[in-house]
């Protein structure tokens, strides 16, 4: 089909045929991943959004696409409000909107293997409210019209060697093990990817810029595993690697092994698991206890071999963006550089490091007003020149075999504005406020956002995004539980207590639509700190990522004498974790991007 209109007229003569008055459209897979494969694409597909979080609800007469604030200017360029209404979340529900619009006495599908339980559970409450029923497809209606549907992933399992996880799988299998002797269960079902990767010990190639397999897996109380993935995916070392603990069956086969569970009790993770998979226990006869999946904190608190890779990829990672960024100084003001040509040339410098295995996500490269697009993704007819005056965004990182990188820089293109310098310098003053920020034992992330936002509050400006969120070790550039995020966003998290080892980004912005944006990002590390005189275990933050931040946009004198200090101790730290790495005028370039001011 040629264009979105034919595809939305498409999937609604589709839903008269399957007797349904709507369909709801996640941007998920059958393991609630965030980023998913080309084959689960089917809310982009359907209305063109390229977002990594967003739904779509399709009604005879109307059409709505759900987003939050990191996309609002996003969904309005590549979503054709002719034909979809924009509503932002957490302000408007799903579940809110279809008690207003869906028809009365109407049923509207949803595929199970798409939404979560508690997600079924408010949607059908709604619907009861109008009189109108939420029935379960046992056939996706999308995958019915979409005639070029792309098939998953083949590409095979990495095993991820010890000597990077830490930990061996047999370990984390006897932890979870442990845990389930604890609660009294059975087995514990893992359909997060990113929980299978960690806990096997496994990586794969299944998702763009994210290194998991598709797959899920049932750990049982003995230690033992079933693990379903296609076979073709397996090969002899990864089969060695697994060991006799581990039975390998094909994905297709986990349905029938949860129907095989009958009388079994079963740890089930009600936010990671679908509702198919709690709809398959409960007809199987299983007693579920619903518990957060045993992996999530383990795999957010990192081991000590882990910390050591997330260093050694950051002093790669912020050599490669000090080339980067002098590149960008010396080319820019000639007029020919354009978002396109600067993110290509740094992902080739990354992938000079032969520890690079992919980029963490799709490079945000913002000239002007598309900066001011959160995650703004430019393209052939978006791409824009690096323009005297302006702005410049980029926020990159890399996925090393070690860790996983996630860094913004703003760069000056020319002279900038007093306006750009004021705001730059108190998305800075909101920076250094979480790096340098002291909290007891047991804060959340949701205490610590303000301390970011204070500098544009007190100017009466914001910004629709939260501050930080978790970083994987070789995984997820987004990884819960932790997240630095007001309380009540529409991005989930913020209530976990912080704890040492988590790893955050920390990145407050400013962004004046159909002007310019503005992030600095780094990645910290929540650790343990020593105050004199406490009388509470007190935590705060390492930070991990070292590149020099933009001088020419520093108002110095906006700057308390603390705050002076952390810059220059921090550029001081820039150019001696990776001023090494760097030689002849590439490091002469980064002593003078980092003297003190």
């Amino acid at each position: 089909m040629s264009s979105y209109a034919d595809r939305l007229a498409a999937l609604r003569e589709q839903l008269k045929a399957d007797r349904l008055d709507g369909f709801v459209v996640p941007l998920t897979d059958e393991h609630m991943s965030e980023y998913v494969g080309t084959y689960a694409q089917r809310l982009q597909w359907l209305t063109g959004f390229e977002g990594s979080a967003g739904s779509a609800v399709v009604l005879p007469q109307e059409a709505a696409i759900f987003v939050d604030g990191r996309y609002t200017l996003q969904v309005r360029a590549q979503v054709d409000g002719e034909h979809w209404s924009y509503q932002s979340v957490p302000e408007t529900s799903i579940a809110a909107w279809l008690k207003d619009h869906a028809p009365q006495g109407g049923r509207i599908g949803y595929d199970p293997w798409l939404h979560s339980r508690d997600w079924v559970k408010r949607a059908g409450a709604a619907l009861k409210d109008r009189g109108a029923e939420l029935v379960a497809v046992t056939r996706n209606p999308i995958d019915a019209v979409w005639g070029d549907r792309p098939a998953a992933s083949p590409a095979r399992l990495i095993v991820h060697p010890d000597r990077y996880a830490g930990k061996s799988a047999a370990e984390k299998r006897t932890d979870i093990a442990d845990w389930l002797a604890d609660k009294g269960a059975d087995a514990a079902v893992l359909s997060a990817l990113d929980s299978i990767a960690w806990a096997f010990n496994v990586r794969g190639q299944d998702v763009a810029r994210t290194p998991v397999a598709l797959a899920f897996a049932l750990v049982h109380a003995d230690g033992t595993a079933d693990l379903f993935v296609a076979s073709e995916k397996v090969d002899a070392e990864v089969r060695q690697h697994l060991g006799n603990g581990v039975r390998l069956h094909e994905r297709a086969e986990f349905e029938s092994a949860l129907a095989a569970l009958t009388g079994k009790t079963v740890a089930v993770d009600p936010e990671r698991a679908v509702a198919a998979i709690f709809e398959a226990l409960d007809q199987a006869g299983a007693k579920i206890i619903a518990v957060r999946d045993p992996t999530i904190l383990a795999k957010a608190i990192k081991n000590p071999v882990e910390i050591a890779g997330q260093q050694a990829a950051q002093a790669r990672d912020g050599a490669a963006i000090s080339r980067f960024l002098k590149w960008v100084e010396a080319e820019a003001p000639g007029g020919a550089l354009d978002e396109l040509t600067a993110s290509d040339h740094l992902e080739s410098l990354r992938r000079e490091n032969a520890e690079l295995k992919d980029l963490s996500f799709d490079t945000i490269s913002g000239a002007g007003p598309n900066g001011a697009i959160v995650h703004y993704r430019s393209s052939e007819k978006t791409n824009r020149k690096l323009e005297p005056g302006s702005l410049y965004l980029v926020d990159s990182g890399g996925q090393y075999v070690d860790g996983t990188t996630d860094i913004t820089r703003t760069v000056a293109i020319g002279e900038p504005s007093a306006e750009m310098r004021d705001r730059f310098t108190r998305v800075l003053k909101g920076h250094i406020a979480v790096a340098t920020a002291l909290f007891p034992k047991g804060t959340r992330g949701t205490q610590l956002d303000s301390f970011a936002r204070r500098p544009l509050w007190q100017a009466g400006l914001d910004y629709a995004h939260g501050t930080g969120h978790g970083v994987g070790s070789f995984l997820s550039v987004h990884e819960g539980p932790q997240r630095i995020s007001p309380a009540g966003s529409a991005q989930a998290g913020g209530d976990e207590p912080l704890a040492p080892g988590m790893i955050l980004s920390n990145e407050p912005g400013y962004y004046k639509t159909g002007a310019y944006g503005i992030r600095i990002e780094n990645l910290v590390l929540v650790v343990e700190k020593q105050v004199a005189g406490a009388e509470k275990e007190m935590l705060g933050f390492d930070t991990l990522t070292f590149a020099p931040i933009e001088r020419r946009l520093i108002v110095k004198d906006m700057l308390s004498e603390e705050e002076l200090a952390w810059l220059n101790a921090y550029h001081a730290a820039v150019v001696e974790k990776i001023g090494p790495s760097l030689q002849g005028e590439d490091r002469a370039w980064l002593e003078a991007a980092c003297a003190p001011l």
